[in-house]
């Protein structure tokens, strides 16, 4: 089985109170469904970007800046690694994730490669 990484893609800001409600019930019941398949490897939520450091190679030396790599209006707050027999099985999951969260999701498949 080949793993995948869905992304949530969220604009800036939060969102109501009532809404973080419902959408952390309808992800709490996607992560069971995914557990009870035998689907779910890892899921974790982020923090906010400007919470990120950036740690680049900069003419041999190693410097740190605050905040996104990329400053956009949308970013990554969440994800999910899983595992799916194909990519349409990936995709039906991606499905669900964005019912459930009602953001765009982005579907990778990882490489299959020996680890460096």
């Amino acid at each position: 089985m080949t793993q995948y990484l869905l992304s949530i893609y969220q604009p800036e800001g939060e969102a109501p109170p009532e809404v973080m409600d419902r959408v952390a019930r309808d992800l709490h019941v996607l992560n069971e469904e995914l557990k009870a398949a035998g689907a779910w490897v890892f899921t974790g939520g982020l923090h906010a970007p400007a919470t990120a450091t950036v740690v680049r190679l900069r003419d041999r030396d190693v410097i740190t800046t605050d905040g996104p790599y990329v400053e956009g209006k949308e970013h990554i707050g969440g994800f999910w690694i899983i595992t799916a027999p194909d990519l349409d099985a990936a995709l039906a999951w991606g499905r669900k994730a964005a019912k459930a969260t009602t953001l765009p999701i982005e579907v990778r498949p990882f490489q299959d490669v020996a680890e460096y």
